[in-house]
């Protein structure tokens, strides 16, 4: 069963399944539907072009289609998070709500029920089996630049068992080139690139429309507690955020820190971004089991963001304490950070503080 999102990754991962000998059904999940939803966007996943396109695709290969309904799970698991984490002070990350909970959870559900054997996606990614560990293992696509392990940390040893990523050894051009060698009609189409249900990238009047609240507006203060003007409601900020505050430090300033407690944005200069260590919770250890003692690895606390040399440390509850070996930017409560092992993905969790 191939997860088929209207793309050109997704195509090319059915076209290979098929071309390699394996029965294959397409399946497309309709996440997000609302009143005003643009049903075309250049920049924007599951749209009902999106879904039209996996369509012909799957006609053009002769392979059947199905589009599966998941908007009310996709409301409570990724919509309500969202929003109530932004209003917690955080800056989720919802690709990988969606991942946990719709492409790796409710689509698995569904090809176990249809009698499939394996779900194939077009991410960039690749996996093994490690007899040595007894584990089945994650590890970075060959092309680093569209490398997606980041948002795929936190999937199961039974969910990587039965997954397949026929696009992981290939490069982006690669993929393309094969759409178009075979005439398929989402050859050319762009990458998506905004959050789905926000097409138009204010995600701050996206949360203010879906719970019914006015953001609050506050004080901007500096590091001192002195204010420097006022802030449209904290939804509207995210830490290292320098756009958009219009205030007068002597120098440019940066989001600091978001204060729920007195609704003040704290700013200060670029170096006051820096920090040499995180705590993550949700803490879920994927290619390796937990390990007993503080061990070496490399770090990302944001998607596209390079790799950091850092300890880990395990702590009781599912947690984890990171201490980097030089001072990392802008680490944002919300995120995830991400650890690895040259190539391998060792795990990941959500940044806590």
């Amino acid at each position: 069963m191939i997860a088929m999102s209207g793309g050109v990754d997704s195509s090319v991962a059915a076209l290979l399944m098929q071309e390699a000998g394996y029965d294959c059904l397409g399946v497309t999940m309709r996440l997000y539907r609302a009143p005003g939803f643009q049903t075309r966007c250049a920049k924007s996943c599951c749209s009902d072009e999106d879904e039209d396109d996996a369509a012909i695709v799957c006609d053009q290969l002769g392979i059947e289609h199905e589009s599966l309904c998941c908007t009310k799970r996709f409301a409570q698991t990724v919509i309500r998070r969202f929003v109530q984490e932004y209003e917690a002070g955080r800056t989720p990350n919802p690709c990988i709500d969606c991942n946990r909970y719709l492409k790796f959870d409710t689509l698995m559900e569904h090809m176990r029920g249809r009698g499939f054997d394996l779900l194939v996606t077009g991410h960039y990614v690749r996996s093994r089996y490690s007899e040595a560990d007894g584990r089945w293992q994650l590890m970075k696509a060959a092309d680093a630049r569209k490398d997606q392990s980041y948002v795929l940390y936190m999937l199961t040893q039974e969910q990587l068992s039965r997954l397949c990523f026929p696009l992981g050894a290939l490069r982006k051009e690669e993929a393309r080139q094969i759409a178009q060698s075979r005439g398929l009609t989402t050859a050319k189409k762009a990458d998506s690139q905004d959050i789905c249900f926000v097409p138009d990238g204010d995600h701050a009047a996206f949360i203010e429309r879906w719970s019914g609240k006015r953001a609050p507006e506050g004080d901007i203060v500096d590091l001192n507690g002195r204010v420097l003007g006022r802030h449209r409601g904290l939804i509207r900020y995210t830490v290292g955020q320098r756009r958009g505050l219009n205030v007068s430090l002597g120098e440019s300033a940066y989001v600091v820190e978001k204060n729920l407690l007195d609704n003040t944005l704290r700013v200060g200069p670029q170096e006051a971004l820096n920090r040499r260590e995180l705590t993550a919770s949700d803490f879920h250890w994927l290619s390796i089991p937990e390990p007993a003692r503080a061990m070496r690895c490399t770090a990302r606390t944001r998607y596209h963001q390079p790799e950091a040399d850092a300890a880990v440390f395990p702590l009781p509850g599912r947690r984890a304490r990171i201490v980097f070996d030089e001072p990392q930017r802008a680490v944002t409560p919300g995120q995830a950070v991400v650890l690895y092992d040259g190539e391998l993905v060792l795990g990941g969790g959500t940044i806590e503080a």
